[in-house]
Formats: structure tokens, C-alpha cells, sequence
């Protein structure tokens, strides 16, 4: 979902720092035996999010370690060691911390819907917020703090590319995800980062099942459907003509 903008940002010089709330020990296992990796996924995934990130130009990695909740309603949402079940200002403080070192200009996190709802990425934007109310009152916040959101427009149109007979289905969205085309601030054009985001995510090889959309999507049509990335300017300063091209528009350089 952000892929594109962290290649964008290293490729521009900038240090980028991801910061991993769990180890996704409890989600589905494709492409491996079910039985031998499930003990060790945790491992597995952290493997699988290294090469990710060094396809990505991440300069920084992080876990607050906290154990994967898995879906809503299920039995590990309510595990007492679950980021979902995770005090908020426990949480923030962790995030604080690497924030605290590293001084961004620039914060990401999910819309407050988690884009798709998962608990984790509810939990991320609440930490998220918290971690950077804590730093405001330590005297400094950055310049920017954007939430990525799916613009409803975007998945309208995801909807039709399905009906192409090149295409493959798209995944089947909740009612109600992403945001009002109105809300989006900032539409940043990663059509260069394409090939590297599907290759990172074909680094995911636990998580991406046979049908994969966004590994199955014809080579013609990958730009059209992942080119563009979508944001949300929660805090700070619109840097240019809206809709603004980039994160850092008007950040010095």
C-alpha cells in the first residue's frame, strides 16, 4: 500500500524508518506445509519482511512486538499479549521511542479504519496519534503526518478493471472502505516503483495465496491499478497545489 512512496523517498534521498507492531504469527499460510511452519511463522515472516524491506530502500526496522491479533472476532483478538488487546499508551510510548531517535519530517499510518479494518491496523493509527500527541508535548511533532487511504473512487474503478477478461477478480471489499474522494490531499505517481512493490510483496511468500490479485494482475494493466498512491494529510501543511504529488512537498529540502 505505501510501497511505492518508501522507494520514492529513498530513491530522493530521504531515510526511511518502518516501524512493525507484530510478527503476523497467527495469520494463513500459503505456498508452505501448514503443520511444519505454523510454530516457527513468526520467524518465517520476519525473514520474509527483511527481504521485503531491502527491496523497498528501508533504511530502518523496527518491532514493538506485540503478538499478531488476527482478524475481528476471532479468539486472538482477545490473546492478553494482542496488539488489539495492547494498552494505547504503552504502545505509543515504544512508537515514541524510535520516533523520539530518528526526528522524521514525515509520519505514515493507516486511516482510522485501518484501511480494511483489520484490528492491528485500527490499533497502528490510535498508536500512531497517541506516539505523536506524547512528542507534541515534548516541545516537537513533524512537519507531516499522513494517513495512506484507499480513495472510494479507486476501489469503484479496482471494481470495474475486475470485469476486464484479462483481469483477475479483485479482493472483496468491506462496505464502507476508503475514504471520500474529497478527503485525499495527496496523490503521489510511483508508476517507476511498480515492478519493486509487486516484488516485495512476492517477498510475503507465506501470505499470498494462488490467486493473489495484486500478483495475478497482467503486466499491461499493473501501472493503471498500482500506480498511483493515496493520502490523507492529517497534521501540518498542504506543500502544494492540492492535490499535492508528494510527501515531502514543501518540506526543505
Amino acid at each position: 500500500m505505501t510501497g511505492g512512496v518508501m522507494q520514492k523517498a529513498h530513491a530522493d534521498g530521504h531515510r526511511v524508518v518502518l516501524v512493525t507492531s507484530t510478527r503476523g504469527e497467527v495469520g494463513e499460510i500459503h505456498n508452505m506445509d501448514e503443520a511444519e511452519n505454523r510454530p516457527r511463522l513468526a520467524e518465517v515472516r520476519t525473514a520474509e519482511l527483511a527481504a521485503a524491506t531491502r527491496i523497498l530502500g528501508v533504511d530502518r526496522q523496527e518491532f514493538l512486538d506485540y503478538r499478531d491479533s488476527g482478524m475481528a472476532g476471532t479468539d486472538d483478538n482477545q490473546d492478553p499479549a494482542s496488539f488489539h488487546r495492547a494498552a494505547v499508551d504503552e504502545a505509543a510510548e515504544k512508537l515514541a521511542k524510535v520516533i523520539r531517535q530518528e526526528r522524521p519530517e514525515v509520519v505514515v499510518t493507516y486511516d482510522p479504519t485501518g484501511t480494511y479494518f483489520h484490528p492491528d491496523h485500527i490499533k497502528a493509527h490510535q498508536v500512531t496519534t497517541a506516539a505523536l500527541d506524547l512528542l507534541k508535548k515534548d516541545g516537537w511533532e513533524p512537519r507531516k503526518f499522513y494517513w495512506h487511504a484507499f480513495p472510494r473512487s479507486g476501489l469503484k474503478a479496482w471494481a470495474e478493471l475486475s470485469a476486464r477478461p484479462d483481469a483477475p477478480e479483485p479482493p472483496s471489499f468491506p462496505p464502507n472502505m476508503g475514504v471520500p474522494d474529497e478527503q485525499i490531499t495527496t496523490i503521489v505517481d510511483v508508476r517507476p516503483f511498480v515492478e519493486g512493490k509487486l516484488s516485495a510483496f512476492k517477498a510475503h511468500t507465506s501470505q499470498n495465496g494462488p490467486e493473489a490479485f495484486f500478483l495475478s494482475t497482467p503486466a499491461a494493466l499493473r501501472e493503471r491499478a498500482f500506480g498511483e498512491e493515496h493520502f490523507v494529510l492529517a497534521r501540518g501543511e498542504i506543500g502544494a497545489e492540492r492535490p499535492e504529488p508528494d510527501l515531502f512537498a514543501g518540506v526543505p529540502g
